[in-house]
């Protein structure tokens, strides 16, 4: 699948719809680096795609990446709440205080 996909990126067929599902199908291979960098393209063509905001966290918080998920998920929250997505707001909301909350040092 994701041989397909990058072969349409390859013809020229590059958009953020396409970025997404590559980075969504990388992500879910394994390969977050890739799926990092597809989804931050995704998100650079289309920045009012809330759904990209959302698994470009997840990918960047599966990399380690913690400060730079957070920062999607703010993002994404913002975006998801200009367009009325309620529910992908919730979600990226709680995805980040669980980060949040997963970086603060033991007191």
């Amino acid at each position: 699948m994701i041989e397909r996909f990058e072969a349409m990126l390859a013809a020229g067929q590059d958009n953020a719809l396409l970025r997404f599902t590559l980075g969504g199908a990388c992500l879910k291979a394994g390969r977050v680096d890739e799926a990092v960098a597809h989804l931050r393209e995704a998100v650079a063509q289309d920045s009012q795609y809330s759904a990209a905001w959302k698994l470009l966290g997840r990918a960047l918080a599966d990399a380690g990446q913690t400060d730079a998920a957070i920062e999607a998920y703010d993002r994404g929250i913002e975006v998801a709440e200009a367009r009325g997505d309620k529910q992908a707001a919730k979600e990226m909301a709680v995805f980040r205080r669980r980060l949040a909350r997963a970086g603060e040092a033991p007191k």
